[in-house]
């Protein structure tokens, strides 16, 4: 049986001319700039891609944010990472990227991106590290509109790895699963808003609840003092 060109195996010529087309689109989010993805994917598919279809130069869009958080780069907010990369062509796209000068970034950097920290925490869970994080003593408030703080994903991952997927609030198991990883929210003791480190010191793995709980309950203060009786490797600060 023949196989039709669009679902074939792409050359490393379309490969290069998807990843630079990425990569300028990517450009313009990071700088804040407007693009229009239905334009760009158009415009591809009448120069460098003449034999592809919409939803398969979509689709490596999509590869190439999957290779991009793998890495631990920034990726294209309106390309969804796929799910699965063929490991041909990952290995293509990854040769790609370094061509052009994109690097895997460092998965222990310190971040105020949520989404990011999340991710860098659940790859650091899942490695199980063998030394207690150092943390930051005074994390440094980012640019935002509102009050966001840089926080070390490795403070993240040894709480929640110490916490064993039960809460140390309430002892009960995490409520589902997240990434493959029992979901427990992480708890500054004392606020990062008010002077607070974020070190294993002053954090705890908490159900949403008794995260809600340690912020808006009317014995949320005792509630406190129960955390620093419970969790030994807590210090009052």
């Amino acid at each position: 049986m023949s196989v039709n060109k669009r679902d074939s195996d792409w050359s490393i010529f379309e490969i290069r001319a998807a990843v630079d087309a990425y990569l300028k689109m990517l450009a313009l989010e990071l700088s804040g700039e407007r693009f229009v993805k239905a334009a760009e994917n158009l415009a591809l598919r009448e120069t460098s891609l003449p034999t592809r279809t919409k939803g398969s130069v979509e689709f490596r869009m999509q590869n190439i944010s999957t290779v991009l958080m793998k890495m631990d780069q920034a990726f294209i907010t309106g390309y969804k990472p796929a799910r699965n990369v063929g490991s041909n062509v990952e290995q293509a796209i990854r040769k790609v990227l370094s061509e052009r000068g994109v690097q895997p970034g460092d998965p222990t950097a310190p971040t105020a991106d949520e989404e990011i920290l999340e991710r860098r925490a659940a790859a650091l869970q899942k490695q199980k590290m063998a030394e207690p994080p150092k943390g930051i003593k005074r994390p440094k408030r980012a640019s935002s509109l509102r009050a966001v703080y840089v926080r070390d994903p490795e403070v993240r991952a040894w709480v929640r790895n110490e916490a064993g997927g039960h809460c140390e609030g309430c002892g009960e198991p995490a409520p589902f699963q997240k990434l493959d990883l029992p979901f427990l929210e992480v708890h500054h003791v004392k606020p990062l808003a008010e002077q607070g480190s974020d070190q294993i010191s002053n954090a705890v793995a908490i159900c949403p609840n008794c995260h809600r709980r340690c912020h808006h309950s009317n014995d949320r203060q005792e509630f406190t003092q129960l955390l620093y009786e419970k969790v030994k490797r807590l210090i009052p600060e």
